[in-house]
């Protein structure tokens, strides 16, 4: 299998897919829970019974293919029901299509990605709150950004916060189910009353210190708005992005019809 775990943390394991997404695997000493299931190309079951003996509980952060693919490899996931079109979208027939397009570029077979609807059922209804691991907890949130439905984690013992991609170094705050910037930052603000002092996210293989994801919020200025740049990404979907680099080595690229007045309400912030 090419997946590539890493112990970043005590019984903290971020794990690498062969298409280089990120899926978390907090191994407590009761259970342990998976935090996404990346591309499902290779069996994510089997990665992680080979980190951990425990029964496993499976969530998503949110339904995006790259994210909720893998979950085929599992009897049961959860996600925040806010994202169910979410995923019943990008686990459908055109962007699994796509990704078999990828997986196929990447010499893998087209069978990588199979082709029956019932392989992805809807995952169960998940609630906020707080799992016990034993020794580790997981502190489940809320947190609409990215997609509606969008979930963050919370590890108190470890003093990490887990992003999904809510945040990563370049955030994609375009997709159409995107909440518009203002709300989003809002949102991403009041997760600094969590005293986590790392951060994992989903298309990075490393720990990140909390003063990465401070300087990102905190670099929301009017200026830096103005000064927010044209960008093709959007292209493809009919949607007129930007990019905008708020601190050193981070950017986020977001639909600009829906950040209209965020430069008037950021100076008010």
């Amino acid at each position: 299998m090419s997946f590539t775990p890493r112990e970043i943390l005590p019984g903290v394991f971020h794990i690498e897919d062969c298409m280089g997404v990120c899926m978390t695997l907090l191994a407590g000493g009761r259970e342990a829970l998976l935090v996404d299931t990346g591309y499902g190309l290779e069996d994510v079951a089997a990665c992680v019974r080979s980190l951990t003996d425990k029964p496993v509980r499976v969530i998503l952060t949110h339904g995006h293919h790259d994210h909720a693919l893998g979950c085929r490899w599992f009897a049961q996931t959860w996600m925040f029901p806010e994202d169910a079109e979410v995923f019943r979208t990008y686990t459908g027939r055109r962007w699994r299509d796509h990704v078999r397009g990828q997986a196929v570029a990447r010499g893998f077979s087209p069978q990588s990605v199979p082709d029956s609807d019932s392989l992805w059922p809807m995952p169960e209804k998940l609630t906020a709150g707080r799992i016990d691991l034993g020794g580790l907890t997981a502190r489940v949130i809320l947190r609409p950004g990215h997609t509606p439905g969008s979930a963050v984690v919370y590890v108190p013992e470890r003093e990490l916060l887990l992003t999904g991609d809510d945040w990563n170094p370049c955030t994609w705050l375009f997709f159409r189910e995107a909440l518009p910037l203002r709300d989003y930052l809002a949102g991403m603000r009041e997760l600094l009353a969590l005293p986590f002092r790392q951060v994992l996210c989903s298309h990075r293989a490393g720990l990140y210190p909390r003063a990465w994801l401070e300087a990102f919020l905190a670099g929301f200025t009017p200026e830096a708005m103005e000064a927010a740049e044209d960008s093709p990404e959007g292209e493809a979907q009919g949607i007129h992005t930007r990019t905008l680099k708020p601190a050193p080595e981070q950017w986020i690229v977001f639909d600009a019809d829906k950040a209209r007045g965020a430069s008037h309400a950021l100076s008010a912030d």
